[in-house]
């Protein structure tokens, strides 16, 4: 019997080298010099979507990704494998899961198994275990419901080697067509293993003391939240609430399609966990489609969000990386050598709002050491479209923007980054509407996809202080805003057809105000 993990090995090594593109070679340099990233994680080559057991162990990051590395189009999934030191430069390695008999490698988790329960360390080595969903093609192609289960993986050296448990899957597929992306963790309370399991539209809840025998707890979904698309890619954890000693349960739970921006998102539920049932506030019982509106991220272009497994935090946050694109025109954004990559790290705790909590979303410290201040002034006033910076001044392509924005009835900022080839992006603060905003559909970028360029994305203020902090961070084709300290997050992707030259801001309706306003270069 051929041994397909091993007789793929040197294919994909082929394919890997030789970047699998039709694209010349001019083509492919202009393309890394206009969009390739400077600080956020793309491969190589070919395609990546999911971030995928993600892991921190002896001071190394690990981030695994759902791969196809024999193109640049979704197609049988591996596990690509990458590390660093400081979420900001990675390293590439090997790919760490191939496809096997039950099938390809969709999502899934790994966790830092410390006290052995799985029985997989030996001579005092701890097992790193990974918990993944096998995705059997044919079977699906064969009109089979049972096509998706749940298999595990041991490593011994950190997390770069694998080997496969025997007796796969740890948990059959009862006769339910979407059955994936198991995200485990160690519950401290209860002293086991529970996993949350994205099934259809609800996610279900199963637990273990071995990593290897799985029983049902329960399920939560049915009347709650966004149904408008499939549930993928949940996790249950434990926040700190900021400001006080309480800590809140946090259930997210990814979406396709049902964005509040359109197409994939993140949506997330706040209540408690008592060892078996996830039991949600008040606030999110009966919260059906329109009347949710909780999201991780409001922006198009930050889906599958997961944290770090392992990773001390002094104040109990976490850590969370998305994939940078969206199910409605991932295949179709214009690069070749690579397609997708990942958002910027950051860190989510919950904040007091009301009679319920937000999540709070900002990037790591590992952010601001990498920061070099460029100009700084305690008051800009801004009466009309003002140039703040151009491409000599500052390097447009890998910088921060911050500040606060003072407010008035009806005042708007709007920040305009543009070219001499008619690239125009905008984004900031409508006053009017009381609402953030993105829009990029005035640059002038090969028409791949009607939703990419139509309208403008929103989202609606919800704190009430007379001031907007600010961050705005842009690399090179990622434009990431976080509003009001991290309350409310835009995320989106950009593509101008060559270099934005002019940072410009301006105020509608009345003149305004910026309070400590900051422009900043980032550094490698």
């Amino acid at each position: 019997m051929i041994n397909y993990e091993k007789s793929i090995v040197g294919v994909t090594i082929g394919w890997l080298l030789i970047g699998c593109t039709t694209s010349s070679p001019d083509t492919m340099q202009k393309e890394e010099k206009l969009y390739r990233p400077h600080f956020h994680f793309t491969p190589q080559t070919q395609w990546l979507n999911d971030p995928n057991g993600m892991f921190y162990f002896e001071g190394t990051y690990h981030l695994y990704f759902q791969y196809h590395p024999f193109s640049n189009v979704w197609g049988p999934m591996h596990w690509g494998h990458a590390t660093s030191k400081d979420l900001l430069h990675w390293k590439e390695h090997p790919i760490a899961l191939f496809p096997d008999a039950l099938g390809t490698i969709f999502s899934g988790s790994i966790v830092v198994d410390h006290q052995n329960t799985s029985g997989f360390g030996k001579e005092g080595q701890i097992p790193i275990v990974a918990i993944y969903t096998n995705h059997d093609q044919k079977g699906e192609d064969a009109c089979s419901n049972t096509f998706q289960t749940q298999s595990i993986a041991y490593s011994l050296d950190q997390g770069f080697h694998w080997v496969k448990y025997d007796q796969n899957p740890v948990i059959p597929n009862p006769g339910i067509t979407d059955f994936r992306d198991p995200k485990v963790s160690w519950d401290l309370s209860s002293q086991q293993w529970i996993m949350a399991l994205a099934v259809n539209s609800e996610v279900f809840f199963y637990h273990s003391s071995d990593l290897k025998q799985w029983s049902y707890l329960s399920r939560f979904g049915k009347g709650i939240g966004n149904h408008e698309g499939v549930w993928e890619c949940p996790e249950l954890m434990e926040l700190p609430v900021a400001g006080t000693k309480e800590k809140k349960w946090v259930l997210l739970v990814s979406i396709n399609p049902g964005g509040p921006n359109g197409g994939s998102a993140t949506q997330y539920f706040i209540g408690d966990w008592n060892g078996k049932e996830f039991i949600p506030d008040s606030e999110f019982v009966n919260s059906m489609g329109q009347k949710h509106d909780f999201w991780l991220d409001f922006g198009t272009d930050n889906y599958a969000s997961v944290s770090f497994n392992n990773l001390p935090h002094p104040r109990g946050k976490k850590v969370v990386i998305g994939w940078q694109s969206n199910w409605e025109y991932a295949r179709k954004v214009p690069t070749q050598k690579w397609k997708n990559g990942m958002t910027l790290p950051r860190e989510i705790d919950l904040l007091p709002a009301g009679t319920t909590y937000r999540m709070r979303s900002l990037p790591t410290p590992f952010w601001k050491t990498h920061l070099v201040d460029k100009k700084i002034t305690e008051s800009l006033a801004v009466d009309s479209k003002t140039i703040l910076a151009s491409i000599e001044d500052l390097a447009l392509d890998r910088m921060q923007i911050s500040g606060e924005m003072t407010l008035s009835k009806y005042k708007s900022y709007v920040f305009q980054m543009d070219n001499s080839q008619g690239d125009k992006l905008f984004f900031g603060y409508d006053g009017k509407k009381q609402e953030f905003f993105i829009d990029r559909s005035q640059l002038q970028i090969p028409n791949f996809n009607a939703a990419f360029s139509a309208g403008k994305q929103t989202a609606a203020r919800n704190a009430i202080t007379s001031t907007i902090p600010f961050q705005i961070i842009i690399d090179k084709t990622s434009l990431e805003l976080f509003f009001d300290g991290g309350q409310t997050v835009l995320t989106a992707l950009y593509f101008p057809s060559a270099p934005l030259e002019h940072l410009r801001l301006f105020a509608a309706q009345n003149s305004g105000e910026i309070k400590y306003f900051k422009l900043s270069e980032f550094i490698h």
